[in-house]
This record gives structure tokens, C-alpha cells and sequence, in this order.
């Protein structure tokens, strides 16, 4: 794993997860990318819809602005013991209001689903997400969810992460009530 030292540039920055591989994305990952978004199941959950090869690209272009930023670090997530197929994305946003916290969020693409790949992914973004921003205060993880997103919920609880408060529904952006669940950094030893 890679340390944190003042700056975070995703170029080499790799995690590995029992079998997983987490590095930046690539121009290269744009068929499996597509690929991923054609899921009804996914659609239902994200934002940002990628169902050209233009949004796929400009789907990239805003992972790679994330990092330069410091505002989002997002990760293809690969499965090394089948040749680096990719099979999801984890990101930890840091949108602020202050350094002690941030949020995770992810995808699994259909294919890969069942396999332990979110609550493996997670668990990795989540140690390296810890001491990577120890120094700048970071403490505490937080998952949000919509209350339908049983999935979710499941990898939330599988990773560690606490069930903290039903949340308000937000329309139009989010519909639905939601669940924020929350992780704490490690105790010092």
C-alpha cells in the first residue's frame, strides 16, 4: 500500500484485497465500464449515468479531476485470479466540511456480484483510507445508502460499518430515505 504524504496522486497508487487489485482508472476500461452501467440493477442506484462511449469518458475524466483535486479517490476495482477483469468501483469522497471525516461509496458490476468483492474492496479502501489521513484528521467513514439498497446494507454491515441514522428522503436526488452508516478509525495502541 501506498503512504500519504501531503499530496495523493492515484498514477500508481494500487490496494490489494484477497484476490482484488484497487488502482485508478484507465482509458482502457472503458468497454467494462459500459459494460457495468448497461445493469438496470446498477442504474437504479447511481447518479451519474454512462451509456455512451462520451459519458464514459467524461465519467473518467471526473475520477481523474477527484484526484487531482483531493476531493475523490476512485478505484477500479480488478480481480487479479481472473485476469484483471473488473468487477466494480470504490471511491472515498472528501467534499469537506472538514478533514475528519469522509464518505465511501460503490459499485459492484453484475457479473461479480455474490463474490465478497464490495465488503473486500471496502475493507482495503478503509485501512488505507485511515492511515493515508491520519495526519490530517481524518476519523470517521461514512456509508450512506438508500433504505431499498438492501445489498448495500449488507456490505456496510460485512465491512464494519455501523448503522448510525435513518436519513430524510432529498428529492429529486434521493427519492427515498437513506441510511448513514459509519466506521471510526482505529484506536491508537
Amino acid at each position: 500500500m501506498s503512504e500519504h504524504g501531503g499530496t495523493v496522486t492515484g498514477a500508481d497508487l494500487a490496494l490489494t484485497a484477497d484476490g482484488l487489485l484497487l488502482r485508478p482508472w484507465r482509458e482502457e476500461d472503458v468497454p467494462a465500464l459500459l459494460e457495468a452501467y448497461d445493469d438496470p440493477v446498477m442504474r437504479q442506484w447511481v447518479r451519474l449515468p454512462v451509456s455512451t462511449p462520451e459519458e464514459a469518458t467524461r465519467w473518467l475524466e471526473l475520477q481523474r479531476e477527484g484526484w487531482a483535486s483531493g476531493t475523490r479517490f476512485s478505484f477500479a476495482v480488478t480481480d487479479v485470479s481472473r485476469g484483471g477483469e473488473l468487477v466494480g468501483n470504490l471511491a472515498l469522497k472528501r467534499p469537506g466540511p472538514g478533514p475528519e471525516r469522509a464518505e465511501v461509496g460503490y459499485w459492484t458490476a453484475a457479473w461479480a456480484r455474490g463474490r465478497g468483492v464490495a465488503p473486500r474492496a471496502l475493507e482495503a479502501l478503509t485501512a488505507w483510507a485511515f492511515a493515508a489521513f491520519a495526519e490530517e484528521g481524518l476519523v470517521r467513514l461514512e456509508l450512506l445508502h438508500q433504505v431499498d439498497n438492501v445489498a448495500s446494507c449488507k456490505v456496510a454491515e460485512k465491512s464494519g460499518y455501523a448503522f448510525a441514522e435513518l436519513l430524510d428522503a432529498l428529492p429529486p436526488e434521493f427519492p427515498l430515505d437513506g441510511h448513514l452508516h459509519v466506521r471510526e478509525a482505529p484506536s491508537a495502541p
